[in-house]
């Protein structure tokens, strides 16, 4: 069982930077792919950046490449996202996820675990 918690959503203008923590619980936090995905209101899930577990691989939806960056801490039990640039269209909910695999993932059915989400609010 993992469990996750997500920190660090706010209010920002566009054009400023947030940085989003996710703690894990558990001590095989370093098995498990990690993923940022987020909601906006009225739309479904999307998928937003991904990490392996030892963090050598990452991949970005389109939309935030460039300007976001996922990394993470095994020693801490932590994942982050560092969100630059940031534009109106950015605002949603963001999730952390887990997923019971080594390798990235991008779809959020194979995810087994979901932190319960942090709001962040892009201002233009």
């Amino acid at each position: 069982q993992v469990q996750l918690v997500e920190s660090g959503g706010g209010l920002v203008q566009a054009g400023g930077s947030l940085r989003l923590s996710c703690a894990a619980s558990g001590r095989t936090f370093s098995s498990y792919a990690m993923g940022w995905f987020r909601q906006a209101p009225g739309k479904e899930r999307e998928f937003v950046a991904t990490i392996s577990w030892s963090g050598g691989r990452k991949l970005y939806a389109d939309s935030v490449k460039g300007r976001f960056t996922i990394s993470r801490d095994n020693a801490k039990n932590t994942v982050y996202l560092q969100m630059n640039s940031l534009r109106p269209e950015d605002t949603a909910v963001y999730y952390c996820a887990a997923a019971s695999a080594m390798t990235t993932k991008t779809l959020t059915y194979e995810y087994d675990y979901w932190g319960q989400g942090t709001q962040v609010t892009v201002s233009s």
